[in-house]
């Protein structure tokens, strides 16, 4: 039995602000798997990177529609302290955890270790720990096929650090929208 995305997020608007944390949510939305057809209007590909296609979006928490090209990856990143849960209805993808080795804020340095890793696919839902928050998201190139994600974090945030791990460098990165509710952003070229 499948979810309508529009009653994915009126779902998550009915949670009490007390019982919006990783455990309640992640049991709704692992009880709630979403029909792929009401992804529709957020589909959104690019051969060249991956879209962020915005749901819904309120002062609690914003919901998006992910959409990974064959081999397209996140950077490695954070969620700037917010809470995140995913799920893949469409494809599957794998999830690559890091902890902090060493860090010098005022140089901008980072040295990350890998930890556990995951996989997404068939509506399994995941949430990403605040404890270790560094992450990235990948669609390996051995899966051979598109994949669709569903995002949701608490609270919204439009920027995060990126890190790369070839050169131990952190920066904080501006996010943005390729499509909201359905309509393409008027910056963005697919």
């Amino acid at each position: 039995m499948t979810v309508k995305l529009d009653d994915l997020v009126r779902g998550l608007k009915e949670i009490p602000d007390p019982e919006f944390l990783c455990e309640p949510v992640y049991q709704f939305l692992s009880d709630n798997p979403v029909d792929v057809d009401s992804m529709d209007p957020y589909m959104n590909w690019s051969e060249k990177f991956y879209t962020r296609n915005l749901v819904y979006k309120d002062e609690r928490f914003e919901l998006m529609v992910i959409c990974w090209d064959k081999g397209q990856v996140s950077r490695i990143h954070n969620h700037s302290d917010q809470m995140c849960w995913m799920t893949v209805p469409v494809g599957r993808l794998k999830g690559q955890n890091f902890r902090v080795v060493e860090q010098i804020d005022s140089q901008n340095y980072c040295k990350l270790e890998r930890t556990d890793s995951f996989s997404l696919s068939d509506c399994l839902a995941a949430t990403v720990e605040l404890e270790e928050p560094i992450h990235q998201i990948l669609n390996l190139d051995k899966y051979n096929e598109r994949a669709a994600s569903i995002h949701i974090y608490s609270k919204p945030f439009d920027t995060c650090l990126s890190y790369c791990d070839e050169t131990d460098r952190f920066s904080e990165v501006n996010l943005s929208y390729t499509s909201i509710k359905g309509k393409l952003c008027s910056d963005v070229v697919l």
